[in-house]
């Protein structure tokens, strides 16, 4: 079955070049017992986030000092796989207006972050810190989870979890029923969305 364009809806995306004033090295984790919220504006709408760092300190402080900076503004989501994950967070090929599609999922910053505690399950609007399938690699890219039931607990090295959407998950349903096309990945997954799905900016409420 071939599934209908979903259009966007305002605000549209602007084209960015990419930020000054990001880490160039690994940020400190985040301070326990903190939390933040974080409103993510997509071409489809907001995602609000809450971020935790006790659930992976490591994790949200890299994410969080990646927000504060800008990073995100103007990135793709790269990666979509209905019923299982959204992803995002390559500055290097999945920046607009220097799209490298062949590359895309490939790039982020030059430094990484110690891996945190493993986490038990993954539940539907949970943010996860991607990695490169090998110990201590994760660094800007996250993915949104979109179901209860998935296999990523068994991932080794384990994922992240970092936060979770608190408001918005319609936004990402949206998101996730995104046409994707493109050759398979090393699990056979087809995941290159054929729309764009832009995070035009990320803020921090206080």
């Amino acid at each position: 079955t071939v599934m209908p364009t979903i259009p966007p809806t305002a605000p549209a995306f602007t084209l960015g070049a990419t930020p000054s004033g990001c880490p160039t090295t690994a940020p400190s984790p985040m301070a326990a017992g903190t939390t933040a919220t974080v409103t993510m504006t997509t071409n489809f709408g907001n995602i609000v986030i809450k971020v935790v760092a006790d659930d992976g300190p490591n994790a949200a402080g890299a994410f969080m000092a990646l927000v504060n900076c800008g990073y995100y503004d103007n990135i793709l989501f790269h990666r979509i796989i209905a019923g299982f994950v959204i992803q995002a967070g390559d500055g290097d090929n999945a920046r607009l207006p220097n799209l490298i599609p062949d590359k895309m999922g490939q790039g982020g910053p030059s430094w990484s972050i110690p891996d945190d505690k493993a986490t038990a399950s993954f539940k539907r609007g949970m943010l996860a810190m991607a990695n490169k399938a090998a110990v201590n690699t994760g660094s800007s890219q996250f993915f949104i989870v979109l179901s209860d039931t998935n296999t990523l607990a068994q991932a080794v090295p384990p994922y992240a979890v970092f936060a979770s959407v608190t408001s918005g998950m319609d936004v990402v349903d949206r998101i996730a029923q995104t046409p994707v096309g493109g050759a398979p990945d090393a699990q056979g997954n087809v995941s290159m969305p054929l729309n764009p799905v832009v995070i035009t900016s990320t803020t921090v409420t206080p």
